[in-house]
């Protein structure tokens, strides 16, 4: 096969921009993608002292021009309804009683005031609706953002089902709550307007409409303290449950190989039973307290009917009177009808944001150091130095490691499951940090390198290739979204893999399934081997990478890669005899130590410990994968926990 430009270690690819003398110190981005949407105006307030309302208020107020305007439209609709009752009242004493004043005026007045409101109410709800999509783009811009920074050790130990659940359902709970709210403030503001006009009506009539007020207000706070836990716990079982469905859809062959759909079928429908009886016992106390907030201003009206009646019937007060101020306290209802709508909401968002909170207050392990130089042109050298690291505090993986791959060596690395082969390859790529020693590149500390510049120079190929669903050409050049087809034709004959996407109906353009399930193992694989040539990485990691592909298939795409890695580093993880015969030089793991190194042969007349390992991976590969375990449901916040035991005697059961 002819060799193209770009697969030379030494060449970078046209679409890359010149980069500046003094890039070390500038953002680096290895192929910029074309902006096409906005970035979010403002983010969190990062003080954890803060309540969670004004944490979130630079959001809210990077909207507030808008935001402000549809509240002032609200206000006004509200002003036109309240003004309604006052010109009814003196339609009725003006207009039908003492006839002082013709009657189409106060119609005509009527209509100017409910063709106002409908102009304001117009102006007002879509301004609100747009402000509160608005929110809901920077919150799920801002958790996206932070989630792609975060490092490989805060998702191996939290659900993908816990995430979704708080970028989605916990951030659509805090933006109705940062919208609503306000407009809720206005209706009560509108009850104190209409509570002054009625005062200026009769006064002694306005305060005796006000009795059951103080009533509504304790129940709200009892509403209030039982709502906030209970409210947690369903939005944590949400996110429970959405993990199992995530892991059963995403793992959807491992549960039907083992016949697994009534098992699956169990743990779904005991996890759904405990969410809904965290759900029920939430209505419960909706179902117990709301209707009392609701109805106790009912009994205003009672008491208007009763006094004021007393007073028509005396002459204090005129008919008009009676039905302004019947009118006026079922104008002050609403808000109380609201209020306990409000504190659901409000409870809710409160747990929401704690849980949004969590994540965003995650700070990542594996960082760039201020003043981190980018790598850029580097030779390959890569040398383990003195390196020690463990998982989550679990036992050390790598014991004071040492290993060094010269500019264009091509290494294999062998030994037992767990002896750390692929901890070296997430060392390099720096997923996590070791806890002693250094990985260098060029004698230079990964950790004095950005990330991303590091990323670009480093390619991998993983044992299980992950692909998305768009096209074969998009999952290719998914390193480099500009890259022209006859480079993203080349990288995959170079893979073995151009011949089955030409007979594919669509070619390059076929879209595959989720994570490429539509194509074969091996197919996927040489597509995953094309996505990493394409980049040029000056440094190649091949984790397994020919584990899925037929040994025919496995012979073509070696006899590309040897010509692809030669002046290349290539570290590879391999166990098949044919994949460790690419290799300059065979590395034995053992116990997290470099036991014997050597080539092929040396290491088969001289080291039984690796004649071991060969076997015994051969052996392996006949063995089963059994189901993969669900890591543990990640617990609720302190302030949950501190108010869990309460609200469970509070509203009884043990669920």
């Amino acid at each position: 096969m002819e060799a193209q430009p770009y697969l030379e270690p030494s060449t970078k690819p046209e679409a890359e921009p010149a980069r500046p003398a003094k890039a070390g110190r500038e953002p680096y981005i290895p192929h910029p993608p074309q902006a096409r949407y906005p970035a979010p105006r403002a983010g969190i307030d990062p003080d954890r002292s803060k309540g969670w309302i004004q944490r979130i208020l630079p959001i809210l107020f990077a909207h507030k021009r808008v935001f402000i305007r549809s509240l002032a439209c609200a206000f006004l609709a509200l002003m036109f309804q309240i003004a309604a009752p006052r010109v009814v009242m003196q339609a009725i004493d003006q207009g039908l009683i003492k006839r002082a004043t013709p009657i189409w005026i106060f119609a005509a007045v009527l209509v100017g005031l409910a063709v106002g409101r409908a102009v304001f109410g117009y102006i007002f709800r879509y301004g609100l609706f747009g402000t509160a999509y608005r929110i809901e783009y920077d919150l799920r811009s801002i958790m996206y953002e932070h989630l792609t920074r975060m490092s490989f050790s805060f998702f191996d130990r939290i659900q993908s089902g816990q995430i979704i659940s708080r970028s989605n359902s916990d951030i659509r709970a805090v933006q109705m709550l940062l919208v609503f709210g306000p407009f809720m403030v206005i209706n009560m503001l509108s009850f104190l307007v209409a509570l002054g006009l009625m005062l200026t009506i009769h006064a002694k009539l306005a305060l005796v409409s006000l009795l059951p007020l103080p009533l509504v207000y304790l129940t709200g706070l009892r509403m209030r303290r039982l709502m906030f836990p209970i409210s947690w716990i369903v939005q944590a079982r949400l996110a429970e449950l959405a993990t199992i469905v995530e892991e059963n859809v995403t793992g959807v062959r491992v549960v039907k190989s083992f016949a697994a759909e009534r098992a699956q079928i169990g743990l779904l429908a005991r996890t759904a039973q405990r969410l809904r009886w965290a759900a029920l016992k939430q209505i419960m106390i909706r179902a117990r307290y709301a209707p009392i907030m609701e109805n106790l201003p009912r009994l205003a009206m009672a008491l208007v009917f009763l006094y004021g009646g007393s007073l028509a019937l005396e002459g204090q007060v005129t008919i008009g009177t009676l039905v302004a101020f019947n009118a006026y306290v079922l104008m002050l209802q609403a808000p109380f009808r609201m209020l306990g709508f409000l504190m659901t909401m409000s409870q809710r968002s409160a747990a929401s944001a704690e849980r949004i909170f969590e994540i965003l207050d995650e700070t990542p392990h594996v960082a760039d150091r201020p003043g981190a130089e980018h790598l850029l042109d580097p030779k390959g050298e890569v040398e383990f130095r003195n390196v020690t690291f463990s998982y989550a505090g679990g036992p050390p993986v790598l014991k004071n490691l040492d290993l060094k791959l010269t500019p264009g060596e091509t290494v294999a690395v062998v030994g037992r499951t767990a002896s750390g082969k692929s901890t070296l390859a997430r060392l390099l790529m720096r997923f996590y940090d070791t806890q002693e020693g250094a990985v260098l590149i060029d004698g230079r500390d990964i950790k004095d390198l950005t990330q991303a510049s590091l990323r670009a120079q480093v390619g991998i190929v993983l044992d299980e290739p992950v692909l998305f669903s768009a096209s074969i050409r998009e999952n290719i050049c998914y390193g480099r979204p500009d890259a022209p087809f006859k480079e993203v034709q080349a990288a995959a004959m170079a893979a073995g893999a151009d011949g089955f996407i030409r007979e594919m109906p669509d070619g390059y353009e076929a879209v595959i399934g989720e994570r490429g399930y539509t194509l074969s193992g091996g197919q996927r694989q040489r597509i995953a081997i094309a996505r990493t040539l394409l980049t040029n990485p000056c440094v190649l990691i091949l984790d397994d990478a020919t584990s899925s592909i037929d040994v025919k298939v496995e012979q073509e795409i070696h006899e590309a890669l040897r010509s692809l890695m030669r002046g290349r580093t290539t570290l590879i993880i391999a166990h098949r005899l044919s994949t460790i015969s690419l290799a300059d030089r065979v590395v034995l793991l053992e116990d997290g130590r470099v036991a014997a190194q050597g080539t092929h042969e040396e290491l088969l007349r001289t080291e039984p410990r690796y004649v071991e390992v060969l076997a015994r991976a051969e052996e392996e590969k006949t063995v089963p994968a059994a189901p993969p375990s669900r890591p543990k449901p990640a617990l609720p916040s302190q302030p949950a926990v501190d108010h869990l035991s309460e609200a469970m005697k509070e509203v009884g059961g043990d669920g």
